[in-house]
Formats: C-alpha cells, sequence, structure tokens
C-alpha cells in the first residue's frame, strides 16, 4: 500500500508491530559517561576459572593475576563442581583478560596439616612475587612459609629461603626490595619476630621488629617508604597500647603513632590496608562481633596519619582495592542504620564508596556466602590487560550475581551490559484534566542514576522522559501529570529505564485509568492539609503503592496483601485488606523525626479482629523476618483486643510510653476514621472526627526509620499491646502530615469522606465512520489505507465523517476534541499549523480525489500547532456549538493547511486501535 505522496513507506510495517502488540520505543541518545561517577567497574561478572576452594589472596603482575588459598584443583565458568578440574594445590595463575589459567603451575604442600596460600605481594618492578602462607614444600622442595617467585619464568627464585615459624597471612614489598610479612609466626630465620617481620631480597632478616601482642593480619608500606602500617588482633606493638592498628618506622619497626583500644574497639580487627597516592589516604578493613562493634572501612590520611571519615556499616570487611579515586570493598554488608543507611538486611557482598565520602555508591553486584566461615569474598586485586582493567575478586563464595561460580570471579571497565530492572508503575486520575502516572524507580547495579520514559497508548514515541537516582536501599517515587487528556477517556502508560550505556529495560506492564472530570473533595482536603505521605491503596497488584502527594513518599507492599479491596472508606478510592499475620506496607523512604517535631497520622480502617494489631507505625526496620523487625519503634496507632484504640510514643530512649486509648472499641465491622496528632500542645487522638483522649507529651524518640501500615514488632512495654502485632482488616487512605491537624481539620476529612460526588459529565468517544486522504499530485487517485494527510502546496487534504450521537438526558456538548497519532514516517510531524473545518459537500471514502473533492466551510472549528514529533498523540480542542446542532446525525471534518510541511496521522484502518483518530464529546448539565 502506498504512503501519502509515495513517501513513509515503513508505516504499514509499524502498524501490524503495534497490532501485534510489539512496541519499540525511540530512545533519545544516551549520555556520553556508560557508568554513574565515580564508579569504575560494572556490576557484570566475567567468564572466570573457579577454584574447588577458598581463594584467600590475590595479586597481579603484567596482566596476570595470581590466585593463593586453600584449593586442589580449577575449572572452566559454568562447569559444576568436579567437572573439567585441572589440579592446582593452593595456587594458580590466570589471564587477566579472559580469565583462563596461563599455565604458570606452582604446588604449595605440606607433609602434614593443611597447607594453604594466605598472602600474595608483588616487587614494584613486578619481577617478583612473593607468596607466604602455611606450607613446607613448593613443587616437592622445602620452603617454610615465604618464597620468590620469577613473574617472568613462573619458576621459585633460587637462594630466597627464608624460615618462619608459622603461617604468613600478610606481605608487601618496599621500593628497595625488603619483604615485610605479618602472621601467625614468632620467629624468622631463628630470630624472634613476634607476628612481624622483614627480610631481604636474599632472604637475610632486617632489623624491623614492631614485637606486637597478636597476630598481624596486614600490613602496607606508605608511598613515601618511611612508614609500615600494620592491621590485626594485637593489643600492643613493641610494649605500647596500639589495638589492631599501627604506625610504624620502615627501618626499625618501633611504633610512631598508636591507637589505643577503643579507636578500634577490642572486639574488632583490621583484616587489610590499602593506601592510595592520588587521595592521600590510607583505608584499613574491619572485622567485628557485635553490633558495637566495627566492621566497616577507615579513611586515614598519609599526611598525620589521622581519621578522615569511618564507615560504621556492620559486615566483616576482608578486603580493599582503590581504583580511581573510589574504594572497592569485599565484606558481607548488612547494616547501614549508623550512617544513615538501610536497617539491618541481607547481606550484599561487594560495595564501592568514594575515598571522600563514606555513603554507598550505586555499585552492587554480589556473591552469596559461600564456605568456610561462611563470609563470602576474601580477596581483591586490580589488573590491567588488552586495554581493560579488571576488577578481580576471590573468595568463599559459590554464586555471583544469582548465577553459580566459585571462589573467583572478575569485572572490567567496560563494555556494561546489564539492563536496569523494569520499572513498576501506578496510574491515577486524581482530578479532571490530569492523569497521574507514579513508578517506582529501578535498580541497576552499576548504574544509579537512570533515564525513564514515559510512553502512552503504546506509542513509540515517550510522553515524558526524566532521570532519576537510586540504589537498592532507596529506590524513590517518580511522578509525571499528563495533561493532554480527555474526561471519560481511558489511557495507558508504559515505562522504561535506560542506563549510561544504553542498556534498557524491558517495558513495564501496562497500567491504565480513565480521566475524571472531577476531583475527590477528600483527597483535595488532605493535600490541601499539607499530606506528606498519601497511600490511597488503589493498585491492582504488585508491590508499588504511589503516594498521592507531592513529597513521592511511595510505599512497598509485603506478601501481597488483598488489592482493591471492597467497600472502601472513600468514595471513589479502593481499600487493601490485610490478613493479620505477614502483610503489610512499608515507606520507601527513610525518614528522620527529631523531637519534638508536630505530625500527625491519620488512616481509615474496618476489622472485626479480637487480635488487636499494629495499624500505623514508626520503625526503624522494613522487614517481616526475625531480626529485621524494628528494634526502635514508637508513634504507633494501634489496636488492642478488645478493639480500642491507642496511640502511643516513647519518650527518647526511656521506657516512658505515654499512650491514649479510646473507652470505645471499633472491631464492629464498620469505617472508622482515626486520626493521631502530636505537637507543642501534646498528644490527641480522634476517632470518626470526635476528639477521644488527649495529653500534654510533646516529646517522642528521636531517630532514622520507616512508615509502617499493618504491622511490626512491638515491645512489651507498650500498655495493651494487643496479641497480634500485625492487623487483620482492611485500611485505606493513610496519610502522614508534619504538623499537628487541628480539630477542625480532622472533622472535615471525616464529613469529606461521604460527602457524594459532584453531577458526573458524559464523555462518548467515537470513531470515523470514514476516513479518506487526497493528493494534488495524483489529482484523480482515490487513498483509501492507513495514513491522512494535511499539506498546503503541494496539497493534501484529509476527511473525516462521524456519526455524532444525542446527548444525554438532561445534558448538553460542553466540549469536543479530535484525537489523532502521527504517524511513524519520519515527516510526520509538522511545523506548520494545520486547520480542522466542517465538509459542507458529499464524498465517499471509496470514491474521493483531488478532483472531486468536496466543498468546505469557511469556519475553522480547530487549530492543530506542535504537532511536531512523529508516532505522538495529539488533540485539538473543537468549537463545541458547531457540533451542538449536528447531533444525531452525520458530520464530516476536514484537516487542511496553507503552509509546506505535511502532517500525517493514522488513519481508522491504523493496525493499533489505540492509534485511530476519535472525536471526544463531552456532555454535562446545562
Amino acid at each position: 500500500m502506498k504512503a501519502p505522496g509515495g513517501r513513509g513507506r515503513t508505516a504499514p510495517v509499524v502498524a501490524l508491530a503495534l497490532a501485534a502488540g510489539v512496541l519499540a520505543p525511540v530512545a533519545a541518545a544516551p549520555p556520553a559517561a556508560a557508568l554513574t561517577a565515580p564508579v569504575g567497574f560494572t556490576a557484570d561478572h566475567l567468564p572466570t576459572y573457579q577454584t574447588n576452594g577458598i581463594v584467600w589472596s590475590l595479586a597481579e603482575a603484567h596482566g596476570v593475576v595470581y590466585a593463593g588459598g586453600t584449593f586442589s584443583s580449577v575449572r572452566p565458568a559454568g562447569t559444576p563442581s568436579g567437572g573439567g578440574s585441572a589440579p592446582a594445590v593452593n595456587f594458580a595463575a590466570f589471564d587477566a583478560a579472559t580469565g583462563a589459567p596461563t599455565g604458570c603451575a606452582l604446588s604449595f604442600t605440606r607433609t602434614s596439616g593443611t597447607a594453604t596460600v594466605r598472602a600474595l605481594a608483588v616487587s614494584p618492578d613486578k619481577s617478583t612475587l612473593y607468596v607466604g602462607g602455611y606450607f613446607n614444600a613448593v613443587n616437592g622442595t622445602g620452603a617454610n612459609g615465604l618464597v620468590a617467585v620469577d613473574t617472568a619464568t613462573c619458576t621459585r627464585r633460587a637462594g630466597f629461603s627464608p624460615n618462619f615459624s608459622a603461617t604468613v597471612r600478610a606481605l608487601d614489598v618496599a621500593a628497595d626490595g625488603t619483604v615485610y610479612a605479618g602472621g601467625d609466626f614468632q620467629s624468622v630465620n631463628g630470630q624472634t619476630r613476634r607476628f612481624f617481620g622483614a627480610v631481604t631480597p636474599a632472604g637475610a632478616v632486617t632489623g624491623w621488629n614492631p614485637d606486637a601482642d597478636d597476630p598481624g593480619r596486614t600490613l602496607k608500606v606508605t608511598p613515601d617508604g618511611a612508614s609500615v602500617l600494620l592491621g590485626g588482633d594485637f593489643f600492643t606493638v613493641g610494649g605500647t597500647d596500639s589495638h589492631a592498628i599501627a604506625v610504624t618506622s620502615a627501618t626499625t619497626g618501633a611504633l610512631t603513632r598508636a591507637y589505643p583500644d577503643g579507636f578500634i574497639p577490642s572486639t574488632a580487627v583490621i583484616k587489610d590496608i590499602v593506601t592510595d597516592s592520588a587521595s592521600g589516604g590510607w583505608y584499613a578493613a574491619g572485622e567485628g562481633r557485635g553490633g558495637r562493634s566495627f566492621d566497616g572501612r577507615l579513611a586515614m590520611e598519609l599526611d598525620g596519619f589521622d581519621q578522615r571519615w569511618r564507615d560504621t556499616c556492620q559486615g566483616a570487611t576482608q578486603a580493599l582495592r582503590v581504583y580511581k579515586s573510589v574504594l572497592y570493598a569485599a565484606s558481607h554488608v548488612h547494616d547501614c542504620s549508623t550512617m544513615g543507611g538501610f536497617p539491618n538486611q541481607t547481606r550484599k557482598h561487594l560495595t564501592a564508596q568514594s575515598v571522600d565520602d563514606p555513603a554507598l555508591l550505586g555499585w552492587l553486584p554480589d556473591t552469596n556466602d559461600g564456605i568456610g566461615e561462611p563470609v563470602g569474598p576474601r580477596a581483591l586485586t586490580i589488573a590491567s590487560r588488552d586495554g581493560r582493567d579488571f576488577l578481580w575478586v576471590g573468595g568463599e563464595f559459590t554464586t555471583v550475581n544469582g548465577g553459580p561460580q566459585q571462589a573467583l570471579t572478575r569485572f572490567a571497565n567496560t563494555p556494561d551490559t546489564g539492563a536496569p530492572s523494569v520499572p513498576a508503575a501506578s496510574v491515577s486520575a486524581p482530578r479532571a484534566g490530569e492523569v497521574r502516572v507514579s513508578w517506582r524507580t529501578s535498580l541497576d547495579l552499576d548504574d544509579s542514576l537512570l533515564t525513564y520514559r514515559v510512553y502512552r497508548n503504546g506509542g513509540s514515541s515517550p510522553v515524558h522522559t526524566t532521570t532519576g537516582s537510586s540504589l537498592f536501599f532507596s529506590r524513590p517515587q517518580l511522578s509525571f501529570t499528563d495533561r493532554s487528556v480527555a474526561a471519560g477517556q481511558t489511557y495507558s502508560y508504559r515505562i522504561t529505564a535506560t542506563d549510561g550505556a544504553g542498556n534498557t529495560s524491558a517495558l513495564s506492564p501496562a497500567a491504565s485509568a480513565t480521566a475524571a472530570s472531577w476531583a475527590s473533595p477528600y483527597q483535595e482536603r488532605v493535600l490541601a492539609d499539607g499530606a506528606d505521605l498519601y497511600w490511597r491503596y488503589d493498585e491492582p497488584g504488585g508491590t508499588f503503592a504511589a503516594d498521592a502527594s507531592d513529597s513521592d513518599n511511595a510505599g512497598v507492599y509485603v506478601n501481597a496483601p488483598t488489592y482493591h479491596s471492597t467497600p472502601s472508606a472513600v468514595a471513589g478510592s479502593a481499600a487493601l485488606a490485610l490478613n493479620g499475620s505477614d502483610e503489610y506496607v512499608y515507606s520507601d523512604r527513610l525518614h528522620h523525626y527529631t523531637s519534638p517535631t508536630p505530625y500527625s497520622i491519620e488512616t481509615w480502617f474496618r476489622t472485626t479482629s479480637t487480635s488487636g494489631g499494629r495499624l500505623v507505625g514508626f520503625g526503624n526496620n522494613i522487614g517481616r523476618a526475625q531480626g529485621r523487625t524494628s528494634s526502635i519503634s514508637d508513634k504507633l496507632l494501634y489496636l488492642t483486643d478488645n478493639g480500642r484504640l491507642a496511640f502511643g510514643v516513647q519518650v527518647g530512649s526511656t521506657n516512658s510510653r505515654p499512650t491514649l486509648t479510646s473507652s470505645a472499641s471499633y472491631h464492629d465491622g464498620q469505617w472508622h476514621h482515626a486520626v493521631a496528632t502530636q505537637g507543642p500542645g501534646g498528644m490527641t487522638l480522634y476517632v470518626d472526627g470526635v476528639r477521644v483522649a488527649s495529653n500534654t507529651t510533646a516529646g517522642n524518640r528521636s531517630y532514622n526509620g520507616y512508615w509502617r501500615v499493618g504491622g511490626d514488632a512491638m515491645s512489651n512495654a507498650w500498655p495493651n499491646r494487643p496479641s497480634s502485632t500485625y492487623f487483620a482488616g482492611q485500611v485505606d487512605e493513610t496519610a502522614i502530615y508534619r504538623s499537628a491537624l487541628t480539630p477542625a481539620q480532622v472533622a472535615a476529612h471525616h464529613e469529606l469522606a461521604q460527602a457524594p460526588a459532584p453531577p458526573v459529565d458524559t464523555t462518548v468517544s467515537v470513531l470515523p465512520d470514514e476516513d479518506a486522504y487526497i493528493n494534488s499530485v495524483a489529482a484523480n487517485t482515490n487513498y483509501n489505507h492507513q495514513q491522512l494527510a494535511s499539506r498546503g502546496t503541494t496539497a493534501y487534504l484529509s476527511y473525516l465523517r462521524f456519526t455524532l450521537p444525542d446527548a444525554p438526558a438532561e445534558q448538553v456538548l460542553k466540549a469536543a476534541r479530535l484525537q489523532f497519532r502521527t504517524s511513524s514516517d519520519p515527516t510526520a510531524g509538522s511545523t506548520d499549523s494545520h486547520s480542522v473545518v466542517p465538509v459542507t459537500g458529499a464524498w465517499t471514502e471509496s470514491a474521493v480525489t483531488y478532483n472531486s473533492r468536496p466543498a468546505l466551510a469557511a469556519t475553522v472549528l480547530g487549530t492543530i500547532t506542535g504537532a511536531t514529533a512523529v508516532s505522538t498523540d495529539y488533540a485539538v480542542e473543537l468549537t463545541a456549538p458547531a457540533l451542538g446542532g449536528a447531533l444525531g446525525s452525520s458530520y464530516s471534518l476536514a484537516l487542511t493547511s496553507s503552509g509546506t510541511d505535511s502532517l500525517r496521522i493514522w488513519s481508522s484502518e491504523a493496525g493499533s486501535a489505540a492509534s485511530r483518530p476519535q472525536l471526544v464529546l463531552t456532555f454535562g448539565a446545562e
């Protein structure tokens, strides 16, 4: 089929694709950066050989990565344990770029006990690899805990045979070739060296002797060569108090900067230290026991050795590396609440943060805990080969990014191939002339700043594009209000997320709403009174609870409660049903409340339960599993077992919990309106618009936390604590305010919930009975196909015939608009104006040509301007009275122009129903 004017021959193909439900969004050019700065590695793990045991240490030289640990074989990526293995006894070498073995094979063994390689270090010129651990032979030749290997030949260097009395756990090499070691040993070459010692390139013991009292775990020579930084279990160095961390002279080992017990808690040790000349810092990894210990990272100054910042996340940090101003960490971090981050949740094993700021960045590939203790990853190193940089990870894990992979994996600086997760969308029609599209931002494991595109009614061009940042523990809501809508018309929306490399998620499932002709009086009053969080629970399913306020304080549905429960408390809104055992909603954003900041809690509830339960409360966690419910919780609105409503707070961190309780019970199966406020005048509890209790308590507990609806932990200290801390029943219209609502506001909200809806307009959409396009270039040709067109020179005209309905009883035509979609032809959009005029002459779709075209009226019903994009929905308002006289009859419109830039739109023959033009008529009371 020929397109208008012989151009746009791809139109039939696109139409067929749309009819089949296929959508190919046209994405804008991606940003130049592939990853969200300053992240330098993708989260896409690359195929890498595996070991059958733990990798304890990694090092790199000339594009070769060396792995030491406790294992006996290696196997290709994707090969299950025991399959396709090759011998590799506690040591292996790999091509950094391919992840495959290089052929460098050394075997580290013992005559008794379990041999292991625990430390690897490369000389500054990368000619020598030093291997330390617990072994007494290399390839069958005697050795005692430390050997030197020529990196060019993969052979042990003769003449270097120091004797360490126990395991070597840490190594570093100075510019002059001095090899510094830490571990469990008490002597080196028969000389007393407790837990730290050094040897020359020939293997002779030096005078460096820190003389610690407990094992060394890590050490690092400073870039200027003047000092050696120590980390480990020790409490004294050279007889002076300095727990877990110390600075010593590189020549004598004398303590030059001590950190007495308390700087690092006595329950913690330091597992790794790295230096970074570019940032002027050194960084230490902590592993502790207990919630008050130290499990995070320290940033210290190389000049003066003072602390720059401290990361207090919990999760036993094992290894660190710096790459382009980012500190990468191997740990099993699970709780960053002390830093204002995520609460105690599922372990994450690989993280990144700027060397200047402890806040976690958007880089989060993951492993599991694996075998052994279990801890997960144990070692990191950075390698370069073939023009790419790689971050290698070793440890005791058995999965990477959810797939099987044991003990080794690697990530590159490019390319980024992983797409973001699919956005979760919710659509509502809050008021006349508006459809609000809200969505939970997506998760991308190496890009925190993503681009979102909103598509309407199956269109292939976005109607809205924006960017937003998100992390796994912070996925804020984004919203778009579509004001190009007509009352009574249903609109559907889908959203994609695109990262900096152009990787795009799948389209979100279509979410739709019918544009309203009025706004809910209840909703408008709630918003006008300053709701900072407003959950209406109108989603049909999924985990995303949209916030109707402008604050975008979305929620997350947990365990699939019953959506669209009826009856609702407020006209025009659905309710949510909760089972009383494990279903709840929590806010997707961390909030901070500082006492005595005023606030209000509002919700509707309906129940017959005799087990009580939490309706709304504030807590410091979001989970349901043991150990992941809130350990701190107040600002609670709950029901007692006998159905009374209670509102309580905790005063500071004391055991005082002032609580208001109603005298009446409300588990009668009816909807009830509950409001709890606290401000300078004290606490007040309202039920069904009336104050039922109050006191003068103005203070509560200050902390970071999350609003939760439906359940959380409750201390036994709460008065009349219910049998169940989870609510069984329905909730609706939950709102949080950063002010104390007045009695008049509360009463107004209660009254408006039952306000009848205003008279509803009637909206009717009419499709063309016939439509046609004519072209002056082919003046005798009849065009009857999928596109219509309008242009002045050379002339194109289009005609549409509609059968107009009669007006509904007691209503008149109030508004009319012509809606259309520009076609996929590259020239479909137009910068010119195009007029909509009545047709006065006769025509038929099958016979009209340019030479037989009908006469047109001089009246202009509407003017199309700004329809410049292809595959995009547009509308033009028409003069309603002109159509009012033709109601109940056939009526024709023409599209004309005096310009030179053609407008091309889909006709009624378009494959997709959503693409076809339609006349939208709105009727209402006179």
